[in-house]
């Protein structure tokens, strides 16, 4: 935890941000895996993380906005607690790190919540994304089965947004901690992978580096030969010479600030010809999308950015032809990137998304686009300085999708079917750097990770 302050000092923004009511923020429970005692690793929700600071599970916070206090409710320790999980931080102690006002057990929270909805006072609370939290909103609150689902405040959501989203001093420290338990990561596994080992013997040793740097991994990790499938979690592949290697995989501190780099590498060690070309059209394409952030300018013009310079790139490979900006306005280019740009990161790898992806990402000057790829940019509007955002452009050779627009005969100006063909069975190349937003562009965040060519090379050399 940071010093009570910090959370004393976050509470009290909000309280100005709201104007009346309570805001109730429920930290997690315990989620079963398969029997009740045996419970997935717990991650606190980080909302109430940011703001109360405690990572233990079964707490929940009651903001009194016309009162200007704040109460924490959760269950004291029993012996039986003890016999099991060891001494820990008591409901006093905890009240005490956090900075309240008043500490209660759970038991009391329904009264007090009871006795708001009867006094006709707003309750403010989160759109919740575990069913365990809708249950708990719903009972409490007396609400119908699903109700909690669209009766949150956005008027919460949206103060929660605004100050999380600008990160302070202490808060991008943690995000460089992160990194550099990340770096160590790629390090090892560029070193480890060869022909004949399997992808799970490569994400094992990632996995381990993240718990003994302090925390965890920050999400499950992507280690794949299977580069175009975007969001892939299988490890049951053997890895083969010629085979390209996509790493999407970041650390998490112990107070749940994440990383999120990728990184793509040749198991034989040295880049194939044609992988070289696709690497040099991403890292080209992630160059000028980074360099051209910058607080007044919509994120989205970065992403198309990036897309421009990969078209270009692809144009002198090949692969596509036509008016490069032609070809990008009409989303040509989606077949071979069809995701955004980056997100916002922060105590979430996708930072605050679960408040509502356009209510955080877009605004009444930047509408979400409906073309394919496009879409799929998670942030599109201009970040003010203190945003912190990922930049990660790819290239892949997805069949199916190639099938799909070749039988329908889409972009036939732009795009090269013929040629394409000789590239079934490339995979992918993603590479990803984590920055801060400045009043002039942008900071990379964390230590260099191996990005070059000649880079990555060597360090699946040494």
């Amino acid at each position: 935890m940071f010093e009570p302050v910090v959370y004393r000092a976050r509470r009290s923004q909000l309280i100005k941000s709201i104007g009346s009511g309570i805001v109730f923020l429920p930290g997690h429970v315990e989620s079963p895996m398969n029997y009740i005692e045996n419970t997935y690793p717990f991650r606190q929700d980080s909302t109430f993380l940011y703001y109360a600071g405690i990572s233990n599970s079964g707490f929940s916070l009651v903001i009194d906005v016309d009162q200007n206090h704040t109460t924490l409710f959760g269950k004291k320790l029993t012996i039986e607690d003890i016999i099991w999980t060891g001494s820990q931080s008591d409901l006093d102690e905890l009240g005490e790190l956090s900075g309240v006002d008043h500490i209660c057990e759970s038991v009391q929270l329904s009264d007090v919540l009871l006795k708001a909805r009867e006094q006709k006072r707003d309750v403010h609370y989160l759109p919740p994304y575990r069913a365990e939290t809708s249950r708990q909103l719903e009972g409490l609150l007396g609400l119908e089965t699903g109700q909690s689902l669209h009766e949150h405040s956005e008027v919460l959501a949206s103060a929660v947004i605004a100050s999380r989203s600008v990160k302070e001093p202490r808060e991008l420290a943690e995000i460089e901690v992160a990194l550099d338990v990340t770096r160590e990561m790629y390090r090892v596994a560029m070193h480890a992978v060869e022909e004949g080992k399997f992808e799970r013997e490569i994400a094992g040793l990632v996995e381990g580096i993240a718990i003994s740097g302090g925390g965890r991994l920050a999400y499950p990790c992507i280690l794949t030969r299977e580069g175009q499938v975007l969001h892939n979690h299988d490890y049951h592949r053997q890895l083969r010479q010629g085979d390209l290697i996509v790493q999407d995989s970041g650390a998490a501190t112990i107070r749940g600030y994440a990383s999120d780099i990728t990184r793509t590498y040749p198991v034989s060690g040295a880049f194939s010809s044609r992988q070289r070309e696709i690497y040099q059209a991403v890292l080209d394409s992630l160059t000028d999308a980074t360099a051209s952030i910058r607080p007044e300018r919509p994120f989205r013009d970065c992403h198309l950015i990036a897309a421009r310079t990969l078209t270009d790139r692809l144009q002198q490979i090949g692969l596509m032809r036509g008016n490069v900006d032609e070809s990008v306005a009409s989303g040509a280019h989606a077949l071979f990137f069809p995701h955004g740009l980056g997100h916002t990161m922060g105590l979430d790898v996708h930072d605050m998304e679960n408040l509502g992806e356009d209510l955080l990402g877009y605004d009444d000057q930047i509408e979400r686009s409906e073309q394919f790829g496009l879409k799929s940019l998670r942030f599109g509007k201009a970040p003010a300085p203190g945003f912190v955002l990922t930049v990660e452009p790819g290239c892949y050779f997805i069949d199916p999708l190639i099938d799909q627009w070749r039988s329908k005969k889409r972009y036939e100006e732009f795009i090269n079917y013929e040629y394409l063909e000789g590239w079934r069975g490339f995979g992918g190349v993603r590479i990803e750097e984590n920055v801060v937003v400045t009043s002039e562009g942008c900071r990379v965040l964390g230590p260099p990770i191996p990005k070059t060519i000649t880079n990555v090379e060597t360090a699946c050399n040494v």
